[in-house]
């Protein structure tokens, strides 16, 4: 399968930055992997439009399980597709300690993103002091279990692990630990989806940058990356897709 490079670019961005996706989109006509940029929702439809014959898809951060209603302050799938977007992150461990999200919410999102025709990006991921606890395979394994609807495809699913302690701390697992997890989780969906799993993208998530990308992306089961900081300059996002 293709590996997928995914950048989510949080609350950071305005009409400026777009430069950098400009640049991006000239620095690699065709690249060797899939490309996602994941924008705040100002941003959404306007990168979708400088993206808009490109290599390179765009996303959101986060939708509603509804398609519409009295949800001040939230955009719905059906939303999301309209401005330009083909992926949405759901369950991002900022949205699960931030906003208090559960499972059975990202579930929903999930399910509400493939309503729209989108491709869920599911994150799940532990605490340090759930890895300190030796609980990292339970604690992502009750998380895949809740976040993951029945019907669950390659075309329609990409699951991200991302440690928690990991994100924009520069702290990262070990390759062992990553690719124990991993393994874990192909395991997991494999029990649940048989075959189709296989075909599923696994990404990494957590203090990814070019001088660490590589060695990564070797880990078996990894797929590509969920990155943060580093997505936010062509130069740095660009280093890490040449290392898939």
């Amino acid at each position: 399968m293709r590996k997928l490079a995914a950048g989510n670019w949080k609350m950071n961005g305005t009409g400026s930055s777009l430069a950098e996706v400009e640049a991006l989109v000239a620095a690699l006509p065709a690249p060797s992997c899939d490309v996602l940029i994941c924008p705040p929702a100002t941003l959404l439809s306007r990168m979708a439009t400088v993206a808009d014959g490109s290599a390179i898809a765009i996303g959101a951060q986060d939708c509603h399980a509804n398609a519409s209603g009295a949800n001040t302050g939230d955009i719905s799938a059906e939303m999301i597709a309209e401005a330009g977007g083909t992926h949405v992150i759901v369950g991002h461990s900022e949205r699960r300690t931030d906003h208090a999200e559960t499972d059975a919410q990202i579930r929903a999102k999930a399910e509400a993103a493939w309503r729209a025709g989108l491709i869920a990006v599911i994150c799940v991921g532990e605490t340090l002091a759930e890895r300190e606890a030796g609980r990292t395979l339970q604690i992502v394994g009750e998380q895949l279990q809740g976040s993951v609807p029945e019907g669950a495809t390659a075309a329609n699913t990409v699951v991200a692990y991302e440690p928690v302690w990991a994100i924009g701390t520069g702290k990262v697992p070990t390759l062992d630990e990553i690719g124990e997890v991993h393994g874990d989780i192909r395991a997991r969906l494999g029990d649940r989806f048989g075959a189709e799993a296989q075909g599923m993208r696994l990404l990494y998530g957590g203090s990814v940058k070019p001088s660490n990308a590589k060695e990564i992306f070797a880990v078996s089961n990894v797929d590509g990356a969920l990155v943060g900081g580093a997505s936010l300059k062509a130069v740095d996002f660009g280093g890490i897709i040449a290392a898939l």
